[in-house]
């Protein structure tokens, strides 16, 4: 942890980051699978001699965005300079924030926005600080991310690329603490996406999921995530098997019912299909040819649009 009382020596320089679109869950894992996928928001920021913050966007959402201190990167961007030693960024000399800000990622879709804007300002603070690197780590990034976010799963493949497992441990004082570790992708495995028009925020998806399972569900489910892993990292073939979920993703039918109808035919069909996220993008894992992938993509015709997009092996950056 950074000294609490250290000044920060800030550089001159504008500082850039590129951040890539994850995808939670991956069926079974729910809240701790992460995969980062290969659109990118980018980001560009600079320290203010005077105070206040100068806020450009561009790209999605950019009308719907903040432009003050509750801009979500901006917010990041404080947290890391207080976690990193200034308790108040302005100090004895009043400073300000330029921030640019250029959004791919599609907004409250299940990719990973949110945890994109805030691995992005949490990457700008440590780049904008000298000695940034030995104060504040990935692992920091990723802890903070979580406590931003909420959870850790996309945070931590925002941060490390490829795939993720995630999971949070209780410090001394109770707090949640996030983590998260890679885990190899095998090159054969490609990634589509079927974007629909409508949004879903994610709190509304987490209040339709009970408050208890059985106990049958939640051992097929477990043992769904233990082979996925493996799918991942070396059998593609045992995929369609390995995202099955009886967590999550049916009980979000009320608020998705064209996700999950997408979701179930395309599975009847042997694809391995299955919410993005807290949807409601679904998120397709093969090995197909050109020629199937593009008969693939116009199941989802009318409703979604459909995208192929490469597994990013790399995280912020």
């Amino acid at each position: 942890m950074a000294n609490p009382t250290a000044r920060l020596n800030f550089k001159a320089a504008m500082v850039q980051v590129s951040v890539p679109a994850t995808s939670a869950n991956l069926g079974p894992g729910f809240d701790c699978f992460g995969l980062a996928l290969d659109m990118r928001d980018r980001y560009a920021a600079q320290i203010l001699d005077e105070p206040g913050f100068d806020i450009d966007i561009s790209g999605e959402g950019a009308d719907d965005v903040k432009k003050d201190k509750n801009n979500l990167v901006i917010r990041a961007m404080l947290r890391g300079f207080e976690h990193m030693g200034s308790k108040d960024f302005t100090g004895n000399k009043a400073r300000g924030i330029a921030l640019r800000q250029l959004n791919i990622i599609p907004h409250g879709r299940g990719l990973g926005s949110s945890a994109a804007a805030i691995v992005g300002g949490l990457a700008l603070a440590r780049a904008l600080v000298l000695g940034g690197e030995q104060l504040m780590t990935d692992e920091d990034l990723i802890s903070l991310g979580s406590e931003l976010e909420g959870h850790p799963d996309n945070v931590g493949a925002a941060v490390l690329g490829g795939a993720t497992i995630a999971w949070t441990s209780t410090d001394s004082i109770g707090s949640q603490i996030g983590h998260a570790v890679a885990t190899k992708v095998d090159p054969r495995i490609k990634a589509i996406i079927f974007v629909p028009e409508a949004h879903l925020a994610t709190s509304k998806a987490r209040k339709l999921l009970p408050e208890t399972i059985s106990h049958h569900d939640a051992a097929l489910n477990s043992a769904r995530t233990a082979l996925l892993v493996h799918a991942l990292q070396s059998r593609p073939d045992l995929l369609l098997e390995a995202t099955t979920d009886l967590l999550h993703q049916e009980y979000r039918t009320e608020a998705m019912p064209k996700t999950l109808a997408l979701v179930n035919k395309l599975r009847a069909a042997g694809v391995a299909a299955m919410v993005s996220g807290a949807g409601p993008s679904v998120l397709v894992l093969h090995t197909m040819d050109d020629l199937e992938v593009e008969e693939i993509m116009k199941v989802g015709a009318g409703s979604f649009t459909a995208q192929k997009v490469a597994i990013s092996p790399l995280g912020v950056e």
